[in-house]
């Protein structure tokens, strides 16, 4: 049952993912007109190309640092899969396994199909500009890795 609900959660983040990225970028044609304000400044959707990781963190733009984050991508997915599977982990840490990997798996797809990630989402409040850009995926990467930690759940060994 873990695995199927981990494999659902990862398929629909996915496709969300996707779809977005699809929707926003191409059908709307935010590639070509660079900026759709949304709800401004809380929303906006701004197009940008990153190389590296969130916030373009280690943007070396090689071919060679392409393959890298691929790789590593892989390797967290599968790592994080054979881990949950191995824990007997409760639902909530099921699901958050599947969020992680379909965001993943949602950048590693645009990483194979373009050459970066495809970005466009960008909020702003309270008189501070956000620069950064990000994506669903990155959206669900955060709070799959965030149920991970919460909801681990192992047992502290009394001292």
């Amino acid at each position: 049952m873990g695995a199927r609900l981990m494999f659902w959660a990862g398929f629909w983040v996915f496709l969300a993912d996707q779809a977005s990225k699809y929707l926003v970028v191409h059908w709307m044609e935010l590639s070509r007109i660079r900026s759709i304000d949304v709800l401004p400044p809380l929303l906006n959707f701004r197009y940008g190309e990153n190389t590296g990781i969130n916030f373009g963190l280690f943007d070396g733009g090689s071919d060679t640092a392409r393959w890298l984050l691929i790789g590593f991508s892989l390797v967290v997915c599968l790592a994080v899969a054979v881990w949950v599977q191995r824990s007997h982990p409760r639902r909530l840490m099921q699901l958050s396994a599947g969020l992680l990997i379909g965001g993943a798996l949602g950048n590693v797809v645009d990483r194979l199909l373009y050459g970066y990630v495809l970005d466009f989402l960008n909020m702003s409040c309270c008189g501070i500009e956000n620069p950064f850009v990000f994506n669903v995926a990155d959206i669900f990467v955060f709070a799959g890795a965030a149920g991970l930690v919460l909801f681990e759940g192992r047992s502290k060994k009394p001292a």
